[in-house]
């Protein structure tokens, strides 16, 4: 990282980050052209899981080559100053790299399911046998986080 002053090397910040954050995006490589999304997702500590239609451009992406970066980051705010180029953003982001797998298991995709579910609302959360079949559920393993910052002040 070039601005080390600005890493985050604590896996509980790092951790911190990722549940506050609403939206995950999620980098795929497409036949050696980037794709990015954004995606709902639910963070176990170890894992991310997204859910999607069991058709489309991130599964047949995903079939070909599982390998994926995932980002998220919260703007804390737009610091000004005396010219232009003087403007940045306060943010906090994580950078993850990992390996997708679709999850197959039904018992594995309701528990992915409600992983994804909590972070968004408290539970219990239940997952109807058909919405369970006809929903991808996606699990990356992260490889490596790298957390990075600009506060405010």
């Amino acid at each position: 990282m070039r601005r080390q002053d600005r890493e985050i090397t604590d896996r509980d910040q790092i951790d911190a980050i990722i549940r506050a954050c609403p939206v995950c995006h999620l980098g795929l490589v497409d036949e050696g052209q980037p794709y990015v999304v954004p995606v709902s997702f639910g963070y176990d500590g170890r894992h991310v899981f997204f859910h999607s239609s069991t058709l489309g451009r991130k599964i047949d992406i995903l079939q070909r080559n599982n390998r994926v970066c995932v980002e998220f980051e919260i703007n804390d705010g737009l610091i000004t100053g005396p010219q232009a180029c003087d403007w940045t953003t306060a943010y906090r982001s994580v950078i993850g790299v990992g390996t997708a797998e679709l999850v197959a298991d039904p018992a594995e995709k309701r528990e992915g399911l409600a992983v994804l579910m909590a972070q968004y609302a408290d539970g219990p959360f239940t997952f109807g046998d058909q919405m369970v079949q006809r929903t991808a559920v996606v699990r990356v393993t992260l490889e490596s986080v790298t957390g990075k910052q600009r506060p405010k002040a």
